[in-house]
């Protein structure tokens, strides 16, 4: 799920609910009509984490959904840009999420469009806030959605992120966050490996390694999978801008994690 782009020929103009249209996204869409159905067999997407590093932050999600307790999707995406600075990863009600994420995305573009400059990291957040707290009905049916938000403030010259709750409940965190169900092992992993001024690719290794725990003990979450190619989702925000990590980078981090675990592993003494 890319950024909304639109050439000048085809350009919806300053009208918010326009460009709603344009994109799909018009009253009675998708959004409304994901909400429909059972709740419990709906996909959920689990577990996604935000850790901070000396030059950005770095978002991470495993690739699974499931619906009850089967697997529904072994690869979906769960981290996506907000805008050229920021990104939003997503747990909860996948659907509901990826539509959240589109309108998100729309609103940042039109304001800018607007205003003639972007909304800062703080209005974005808050921006966001209030979608969730526009949820809340949803929610309060099962249909949850709680996102991750992170971007690089050019104000302050460092990377920020930000957790949210079921109402709306906006949170700054110092140096990393977690949600969804696999959030408990993640979060546990990272506050032990975390360190001030880590570089991009150890704040990397912290996420996969994080990532991997919390698949190991929660059944939502999807761990790398060999065979298939699977591997997390990941994205850098930095002064550069949202960059989204090539497969194959994250597939050599993963191997390097999994073999210094093997490693290790092979070293303790089995019980006699």
């Amino acid at each position: 799920m890319g950024l909304p782009l639109f050439r000048p020929d085809n350009d919806p103009g300053p009208s918010f609910l326009a460009l709603l249209d344009h994109a799909g996204m018009g009253p009675g869409e998708a959004i409304c009509n994901t909400a429909s159905g059972d709740p419990g067999l709906a996909p959920h997407a689990t577990t996604v984490v935000a850790v901070r590093h000396r030059d950005g932050v770095v978002m991470a999600g495993d690739r699974r959904a499931t619906s009850g307790n089967f697997i529904s999707h072994r690869d979906i995406e769960k981290v996506f840009p907000a805008d050229d600075f920021s990104g939003v990863a997503i747990s909860g009600t996948a659907g509901i999420a990826m539509e959240m994420v589109r309108l998100f995305q729309l609103q940042l573009e039109h304001y800018e469009k607007v205003e003639g400059k972007a909304l800062s990291l703080d209005g974005k957040a808050n921006q966001l806030s209030q979608m969730l707290r526009g949820h809340l009905p949803l929610a309060m049916q099962g249909l949850v959605v709680i996102p991750l938000f992170a971007g690089y403030d050019h104000r302050q010259e460092r990377g920020r992120l930000f957790q949210f709750d079921v109402t709306g409940g906006r949170y700054e965190e110092r140096d990393f966050a977690a949600t969804g169900s696999g959030m408990l092992h993640a979060s546990t992993v990272i506050k032990l490996r975390y360190r001030d001024e880590m570089t991009p690719d150890e704040a990397v290794d912290v996420a996969v390694e994080a990532l991997f725990q919390a698949a190991d003990e929660d059944s939502a979450t999807g761990g790398p999978d060999l065979i298939r190619g699977i591997y997390p989702g990941m994205a850098s925000i930095t002064a550069e801008g949202f960059e989204r990590l090539t497969h194959e980078h994250v597939a050599a981090r993963t191997a390097a994690m999994l073999e210094n675990l093997t490693t290790n592993w092979s070293r303790k003494e089995l019980p006699s």
